[in-house]
């Protein structure tokens, strides 16, 4: 559709602009006849109408991020890990299993008068457990926060050569 300059060319060759009201009105039957336009072609691909589609691909991933990223998720995981921890063997002392592990090693250990001293909780009490479990925790966050970022500089080689993952996205 060809734009109206808005002016008109007197016999001497001078342009003139048209009244305020005249272009006020020109412009209103233009954008009405744009908007007419667009409700025609958007009601004829209503009946077809396809979801967008990107395809996008993924070249880089910033090791930072994903050191930090990594960092939070696996010390989120050391946190359940410990009270993961806490919670069964205070489940295991409240239904008694230590003191029927004691009473079954000291049946089958002592013999006539002797009393046994072993007690299980001295090998696998509480605090040793969570100790141990502690330090499986924090070498846990070392070694994934240093796997990731070691995977995020492998990923941006083998994108560098082969040019990333290629993702389609789509809009519903």
């Amino acid at each position: 559709m060809a734009k109206s300059t808005g002016r008109t060319d007197t016999a001497d060759g001078t342009a003139v602009r048209p009244a305020f009201a005249a272009r006020v009105k020109e412009t209103l039957v233009r954008a009405a006849q744009e908007h007419s336009d667009t409700v025609a072609l958007s009601s004829s691909k209503a009946g077809s109408k396809q979801p967008r589609r990107a395809r996008l691909r993924l070249t880089r991933i910033d090791p930072v991020s994903v050191m930090k990223t990594s960092f939070l998720l696996s010390v989120a995981f050391g946190v359940v890990t410990v009270i993961a921890v806490l919670i069964v063997w205070t489940i295991l002392g409240a239904a008694g299993l230590w003191d029927a592990v004691n009473t079954t090693v000291a049946t089958v250990v002592t013999s006539g008068d002797q009393a046994s001293t072993f007690d299980i909780r001295d090998y696998v009490g509480m605090g040793r457990v969570l100790g141990f479990t502690l330090v499986v925790a924090v070498i846990d966050v070392i070694l994934l926060t240093a796997i990731a970022t070691l995977v995020a500089f492998l990923y941006n080689m083998a994108a560098a050569l082969l040019g990333g993952i290629e993702v389609t996205l789509a809009d519903d």
